[in-house]
């Protein structure tokens, strides 16, 4: 097997893994049932996307129930050399499984560009200070608002988008706008998959010297030592850790299931938040109606609790 999942930390037995690959997959629908199958069998939780360009995803479960999952991978040559990344937890990072049919594995909305044909450059971890520390590169983070809002590279653009779709418009005004072009453009996310598109689309546009972490910043977290880092911050994640740090220990953040924002341990001080029911992020965006419903949920997530069941997800 390509993949070796390394052993857990004690006491964190459940392993979260990451993956993603671009590769055709014409008959990705009939891909679906199969792999939910291996998912449920297993216990696995999480959600992974299918669509004609590839795959991506993020599942966790116990280090038998992964493996089983690679193994299922293995059996499809298009999958075979899929590369996950590892983290891993006290408890499931995840409470339903999904295998979801979509038209992109990242949405960007760009139909014509094609990651299997041409990316930027790929930059180690361990060789992406170098780069990202020269005057003449530019550094991008191609992440949304609410992600680069608790972590990113020193130095990093942010460009402040809402979502991922948002990003070629974005790119083009603001390299327009500059008034001395730089020589190396250099660009990061979570695991590398936005990268690979966004790469790609500076590729086609016709600029040279581009850029992209290999791994992401979740791969730099994993392999760069915390004295050596450029990194600063933590890094959101999509799952109930919330966010990670160097050596990809579980962050401090936690997330407000009102609007899905992470929150710091000094917001959740304040006086607008409430467990489950509002924070500093959404206290003015939500009508007295939904709090009440969402307080409704909160006394059923506690209930259930009480009586050593699961309210949220499968049972």
């Amino acid at each position: 097997m390509n993949s070796v999942i390394p052993l857990p930390p004690e006491a964190t037995p459940i392993v979260v893994s990451a993956m993603y690959k671009f590769v055709g997959l014409p008959d990705y629908e009939a891909l679906r049932a199969p792999l939910l199958t291996v998912c449920k069998k297993h216990a696995i939780k999480g959600t992974i996307l299918l669509a004609r360009e590839g795959i991506n995803g993020t599942v966790s479960g116990t280090h038998d129930a992964i493996t089983a999952l690679l193994a299922h991978f293995q059996k499809d040559p298009r999958l075979a050399d899929i590369q996950p990344k590892y983290s891993f937890a006290a408890e499931p990072a995840f409470h339903r499984m999904k295998v979801r049919l979509k038209q992109e594995i990242v949405t960007m909305g760009q139909p014509d560009i094609d990651p299997q044909g041409s990316v930027g450059t790929y930059v180690k971890p361990q060789d992406w200070n170098a780069l990202i520390t020269r005057d003449d590169t530019l550094v991008i983070d191609t992440r949304n608002a609410y992600e680069v809002a608790i972590g990113t590279f020193d130095g990093a653009v942010d460009p402040k988008t809402d979502s991922f779709r948002a990003f070629p418009a974005w790119i083009d005004n603001y390299l327009a706008q500059l008034e001395e072009k730089p020589k190396n453009i250099a660009m990061f996310c979570t695991g590398g998959i936005r990268c690979e598109k966004s790469t790609a689309y500076l590729v086609g546009q016709g600029y040279e010297n581009i850029f992209h972490l290999e791994g992401g910043i979740l791969k730099y977290l994993e392999t760069v030592d915390e004295a050596d880092s450029k990194w600063d911050g933590d890094c959101f994640v999509f799952d109930e850790r919330v966010s990670v740090r160097h050596g990809l220990a579980e962050g401090d953040y936690v997330m407000c299931h009102a609007c899905r924002m992470p929150l710091s341990a000094e917001e959740k001080l304040l006086n607008s938040y409430e467990p489950g029911v509002a924070c500093v992020h959404c206290i003015d965006t939500r009508s007295e109606a939904d709090r009440t419903r969402f307080r409704e949920r909160q006394k059923q997530i506690k209930l259930a609790a009480a009586r050593g069941e699961t309210h949220i997800g499968e049972k």
